[in-house]
């Protein structure tokens, strides 16, 4: 079943228990904020959430919402059209490993909020949905990165989520692909607990300078941050916090 959740005011997007974001989405999201008149690719979209937050929150040309589930795809489409989008967003149904479209070509910017557990590791979830989310049945890190260099112009960004523990081999992909590390930030819930996530940029045939930015935490003196509040905007007042 699905239901409409508010993003924004005036915004809501379809979801379903399937199909749904996390805080995660929304970090990504606000990481990896398009600039003026940049062409953009979200991988694996899901529902949807980043590209319909670039396009609430950004002055970007165009994005491409590109999933391999149907029903998924479904979600964002009508969401495209209920938020007015239809000019600015657009969503491909496909695998990325094997994706035929021309028209996704020398874009700015590709994010990516890849499964997280790599396959063979951990519990299998139940249903298929949860299962290609969670675990790299049909897309590794290096599938995506593969994909995104090659939709990618040099000097293109490609912006990824991921568990710290998999830093190093999320660093290899992208440069076995020639998308060089450029910009990393960890994720903490609040001081003095370790990284439970890392944002990361690369850029297309770019040289070898790593720029580790300050944490993130998620609250201070048992609150949210401030800057937490900030890249929630006036979504603060969702079901999500």
């Amino acid at each position: 079943m699905r239901e409409l959740e508010p993003v924004s005011k005036g915004k809501k997007i379809y979801v379903s228990e399937q199909h749904r974001f996390s805080t995660d989405t929304i970090l990504l999201a606000d990481f990896s904020m398009p600039k003026k008149n940049e062409r953009c690719a979200d991988f694996g979209t899901g529902c949807g959430l980043i590209p319909i937050l670039w396009a609430i929150r950004s002055q970007m040309k165009k994005a491409y919402g590109i999933e391999i589930q149907k029903d998924a795809c479904a979600l964002l489409a009508d969401s495209i059209r209920l938020c007015g989008f239809e000019e600015k967003l657009e969503v491909i149904e496909g695998d990325l490993r094997n994706l035929q479209n021309d028209d996704i070509r020398e874009l700015d910017l590709i994010s990516c909020n890849p499964p997280y557990k790599p396959l063979g590791s951990g519990i299998r979830s139940k249903t298929q949905e949860d299962d290609l989310a969670r675990h790299e049945v049909t897309l590794s890190i290096s599938d995506a990165a593969k994909a995104a260099a090659a939709r990618l112009r040099f000097g293109g960004r490609f912006c990824v989520c991921q568990r710290p523990e998999r830093l190093c081999e999320v660093m290899e992909a992208f440069r076995e692909h020639k998308i060089e590390p450029k910009r990393l930030r960890f994720v903490q819930q609040r001081s003095g607990k370790a990284p439970f996530l890392f944002l990361l940029e690369g850029k297309l045939g770019a040289k070898p300078f790593l720029t580790v930015e300050p944490v993130l935490l998620i609250e201070e003196n048992g609150v949210y941050s401030g800057e937490m509040m900030h890249i929630y905007g006036d979504y603060k007042n969702s079901p999500i916090l």
